[in-house]
């Protein structure tokens, strides 16, 4: 099937796009096209043709799930619609019962984008996986959506979806864990807002619905907007607050806000949950903070391309080189456990996909178990200061182009980075990332989701950091056109 949909293209994690370009046959036809995978490789016949269907709370998320529920009706199967939901509540429900899945989300960008993530039972699927969706998308003839695309009825689990994930940390961590500590909860419009309160509440925490929305609000953990933090700040002020938590849009990457109102980086929150679980290896990205490897606290530290497949293919190599518990997560603070972790003679299933709440619950667990604030807790891990944001509305053709330039030109990429010093260190696995003879790092990479450049950058101190980050940005800007 030829595709005229120029903005849809598989990123760090699913299918993204304009949700005008994704609503309608688009949707319909990678739906069909990731049926036809499920079908030929036996995975179908295996969850006697069952296929779970979740969304988040954009306006676009209904119309998308309901065709993706009539391709997959269309294609022999039987779509069980799961509703409103966390993708790591839908991917849980697909592990235990062996069913793959496809999750209506955007996650955390604009509203006006929307995407899928398609599971298989076993999980997030692989860059393998995609080549053959979009080898299937491409061998299609639909030309157009059927009638019946409007007048499928989709039937629902049999079992409460939401209730199993909610159970699963309540289980694991007691209902006594946070006992006395107050928490804010952050609702703007996670799909996750009224769980999180639930959740926090069973495990005897007093929670405090704060900022709960009536419009979409895309936001990024690994970008803050301005009036987010500010709220932040403010509700710290006004009330006596252990965390303010809260996620993106659909509920796979963490928010965490210390009693003062400042937010924890998302590889902070990583390191945090992987000690508290006792990882004795951790799988990341390399724009996670360098300050892992310098802190001795894990016995290995792999390092990856951004993006959950990347972590999963690395946690996989983990557990074959023998580590026990293994941690994966990402710089937006998404943890993926790729092996059970266990506390005493509870445990805890793996998950391997970014999940919000387990960080969370993580380091809430901590401040209870030691006694001290998360800032306190933040700072024994050392991590360098660190800031980052991105260039909007920068094509990724663009932005290949500024960072082929200086992979491929040293001579280039040591002018522009003089005014910083000597270049010491380059590393190209994804974008390209720079270090110089002072220790700072300055990262540029395109981003897997939007058309967009991001900037990362790490220094001895915030207010360098947040220099650092200005200049990035200022040189990249001069340099994309």
């Amino acid at each position: 099937m030829k595709s005229d949909e120029s903005s849809l293209k598989f990123g760090t994690s699913g299918l993204r796009g304009l949700s005008t370009e994704l609503s309608g046959l688009p949707a319909y036809a990678y739906a069909r096209a990731f049926a036809e995978v499920l079908k030929t490789d036996g995975s179908a016949a295996r969850a006697q043709n069952r296929v779970l269907v979740g969304q988040d709370l954009r306006e676009s998320s209904p119309v998308i799930a309901r065709l993706c529920c009539a391709a997959l009706h269309d294609a022999g199967l039987v779509p069980l619609d799961c509703g409103r939901l966390p993708t790591p509540a839908l991917a849980f429900h697909g592990l235990r019962f062996g069913l793959p899945s496809i999750m209506v989300t955007g996650s955390h960008i604009p509203e006006d984008r929307n995407g899928l993530k398609f599971y298989r039972a076993q999980g997030e699927i692989d860059k393998a996986d995609e080549a053959q969706i979009l080898a299937a998308h491409a061998q299609s003839t639909i030309a157009a959506l059927p009638d019946s695309a409007w007048t499928v009825a989709t039937p629902v689990p049999d079992v409460d979806v939401l209730a199993a994930y909610k159970a699963r940390y309540v289980d694991f961590f007691g209902p006594a864990l946070l006992k006395g500590r107050v928490v804010g909860v952050y609702q703007h419009s996670s799909v996750s807002r009224d769980a999180i309160v639930e959740i926090l509440e069973a495990l005897g925490a007093r929670a405090i619905p704060l900022g709960r929305a009536t419009r979409f609000i895309p936001v990024d953990t690994e970008a803050l907007r301005p009036e987010d933090e500010a709220l932040a700040r403010q509700w710290a002020s006004e009330q006596s607050l252990d965390a303010i938590v809260s996620t993106d849009g659909d509920a796979d990457r963490p928010l965490v806000a210390d009693s003062t109102g400042a937010f924890l980086r998302g590889d902070l929150l990583g390191a945090i949950t992987a000690r508290s679980l006792g990882a004795d290896a951790i799988v990341t990205p390399v724009t996670s903070n360098s300050a892992l490897e310098a802190s001795g606290g894990f016995a290995t530290v792999i390092r990856t391309k951004v993006g959950s497949p990347y972590v999963i293919e690395g946690m996989a190599d983990a557990v074959r080189s023998g580590s026990r518990t293994v941690v994966g997560f990402e710089a937006n603070g998404g943890v993926l456990l790729g092996t059970a972790a266990r506390a005493g003679d509870r445990e805890l299933t793996a998950l391997p996909t970014r999940d919000a709440m387990l960080p969370i619950l993580c380091a809430l667990a901590e401040v209870a178990a030691t006694g001290r604030g998360l800032a306190a807790i933040a700072a024994g891990f050392a991590f360098k200061a660190a800031a980052s944001n991105r260039l909007k509305n920068v094509s990724t053709d663009r932005c290949k182009a500024f960072i082929g330039r200086l992979e491929q030109d040293r001579s280039s990429l040591a002018t522009l980075f003089a005014p910083l010093g000597d270049v010491v260190a380059v590393d190209m696995r994804d974008g390209l990332r720079i270090t110089v003879e002072s220790g700072e790092v300055v990262h540029f990479r395109a981003s897997g989701n939007a058309p967009e450049l991001r900037v990362y950058v790490e220094a001895a101190t915030q207010d360098r950091a947040e220099e650092l980050l200005g200049w990035g940005l200022d040189a990249a800007n001069q340099r994309v056109a």
